[in-house]
């Protein structure tokens, strides 16, 4: 209540404080996402998904009002840190869609290994082939799964997670810009073809993707990137004794 009470001077004062920036930081990412899920939800186009937007608008907020990246993480880290007890939640629809599960193991099991696989070695093979400083290399090779799952699995190859945060963002991104043309390209006409390699390939990106093309590509494409994102976490040890 006695923040109701506050002067005019005071309130100045706190808003151009180091805890004042934080706050409005918080605020205004929470802001960007949320107004840009609105805006999706109207108009569906690509460049207004919230995974576009409301980074481009973030950082460029961030740049122009100068605010210090220290300050800007210094509440707006708590989001990151939801990730992971988020994860819990995907266990929901696991059991809710078990029957589909049951009814195409096989083209699931097969697409969780491609995926997984297909996703480490083409990430191995460009940090080989692409001089890149090393922390991104190794924050790199995580970027297939989803982020709280690569958030968690990325210590086990030496990455940082920020950094992998990031990496996630831009493929979750290009894979929801290309996936059409190249489901064309390569006559992938089913739902559960697409709704796996969407899942396998742009994790969360790719699963809001597949839910814009179809019910069953949405759900298909949900259970790969749940089940690509726990077997990484579970093999993570193992893989960055082969891929680090």
């Amino acid at each position: 209540m006695s923040s109701l009470n506050l002067s005019p001077a005071a309130v100045s004062e706190l808003v151009f404080s180091q805890t004042g920036l934080a706050l409005i930081s918080l605020l205004l990412t929470l802001f960007c996402y949320f107004a840009a899920k609105i805006l999706y939800q109207r108009h569906r186009v690509w460049w207004l998904a919230p995974i576009v937007l409301a980074p481009v608008v973030i950082t460029l907020l961030v740049f122009n009002l100068d605010i210090p990246l220290p300050t800007y993480f210094e509440y707006t880290h708590w989001l990151m840190a939801m990730l992971a007890p988020a994860t819990i939640a995907f266990a929901l629809p696991i059991y809710r869609e078990r029957k589909l599960i049951r009814q195409y193991p096989l083209t699931i099991a097969f697409g969780v290994i491609a995926g997984l696989l297909l996703g480490m070695v083409s990430s191995w093979l460009l940090v080989k082939f692409v001089p890149l400083p090393v922390e991104l290399s190794k924050s790199l090779l995580v970027r297939s799964v989803s982020t709280p799952f690569a958030m968690e699995a990325t210590g086990a190859f030496g990455g940082v997670p920020e950094l992998t945060a990031m990496m996630v963002l831009i493929t979750g991104i290009i894979g929801m810009l290309v996936c059409e043309p190249l489901f064309k390209l390569m006559h992938i006409r089913t739902s559960l073809g697409k709704g796996v390699a969407l899942g396998a390939s742009a994790h969360g990106a790719g699963a809001a993707k597949a839910s814009e093309l179809g019910q069953q590509e949405g759900v298909i494409a949900s259970l790969t990137m749940i089940f690509i994102g726990i077997a990484m976490v579970l093999g993570a040890p193992f893989f960055a004794l082969i891929f680090s």
